[in-house]
């Protein structure tokens, strides 16, 4: 893996993000933007923090790539429903309440201590040594389908696949409020809340953020709902769910003063994912039941 100081000289206008991850090798593109973002990276001089800024023939970029952190993540014999494996990715069937990787409040018992483990700690390293493996995730709350992968060279090639939303995700969420359509599009830029820093909201400067959905069934309560992601942005779902003043049951921040029906976190599951394998060009679909505390809401709720 490459670390230090880097010096590149632009050759062609282009986005910053861009530019970065198509010179330097073995990390992705997702990753040159969280450092851009945290500071780390200068055009002629100046601090660049916004991962589109438009560079012109000439500009010369440094970025400081810093040193793999200590690798404090051990491996732990934690069970997996495992939904498929092969030498380059393995998907699962994460529970809800299951961390998917270390952090703040929770150092072990995560999904990347299970796939350390499972996996003899074969897993991509573009993403550090306290993400190894993680390509994309799910919130702690939220259950269902995940893939993780072995490789670096399955890494980039996923982590493509997902900017050009190549692969397809569904959901199944249950929202509070009874909605009239039976199908919509949320078409409404993502970015952080200013008010709260733990929350996506839609704001004007917004990353582009699309989300379809279909009913399923209509309760007095609430809506049963299969959602598909066009983009995959932080707290999508329950963000745009949110915004038009559906808000997924639940859900412990963007809900906490209504009714959680018992629930220990949103409803909101990932019932399946298709994708193109990149290396074999096979098509794979995998797709989940839904689980006990979803079928356990549905089955107190009110059929209208």
């Amino acid at each position: 893996m490459v670390s230090g100081i880097r010096t590149l000289k632009a050759d062609e206008a282009g986005r910053l993000d861009v530019f970065i991850s198509s010179n330097i090798d073995a990390y992705t593109r997702s990753y040159f933007t969280g450092l851009i973002s945290e500071g780390k990276v200068t055009v002629n001089g100046k601090v660049i923090t916004k991962a589109g800024y438009k560079l012109v023939p000439g500009d010369e970029v440094v970025v400081d790539i810093p040193e793999p952190q200590s690798d404090e993540t051990v491996a732990q014999d934690i069970p997996l429903d495992i939904l498929y494996e092969d030498d380059d990715l393995i998907i699962i069937n994460k529970p809800q309440g299951m961390v998917v990787h270390p952090g703040a409040g929770h150092h072990d018992q995560t999904l990347v201590n299970a796939l350390l483990s499972h996996c003899d700690g074969n897993l991509s390293d573009i993403n550090g040594v306290i993400r190894p493996g993680i390509v994309h995730r799910i919130d702690k709350d939220t259950s269902g389908v995940m893939m993780a992968v072995k490789n670096n060279e399955m890494h980039i090639a996923i982590s493509d696949m997902l900017s050009r939303h190549e692969i397809e995700r569904t959901y199944r969420t249950v929202v509070y409020g009874v909605i009239s359509e039976d199908s919509g599009t949320i078409d409404a830029p993502i970015g952080r809340s200013n008010k709260d820093r733990r929350k996506m909201t839609v704001v004007e400067d917004g990353k582009p953020s699309i989300t379809h959905f279909e009913v399923v069934g209509r309760y007095r309560e609430g809506t049963d709902l299969t959602v598909k992601l066009e983009t995959g942005r932080t707290h999508q779902i329950r963000a745009h769910m949110t915004y038009i003043g559906h808000p997924v049951f639940g859900d412990p921040l963007y809900a906490s003063k209504r009714n959680s029906f018992g629930l220990e976190g949103q409803c909101l599951h990932s019932k399946s994912i298709r994708f193109i394998h990149p290396r074999t060009g096979e098509e794979l679909y995998f797709e989940t039941e839904l689980p006990e505390y979803y079928k356990k809401l549905l089955e107190g709720l009110t059929p209208l």
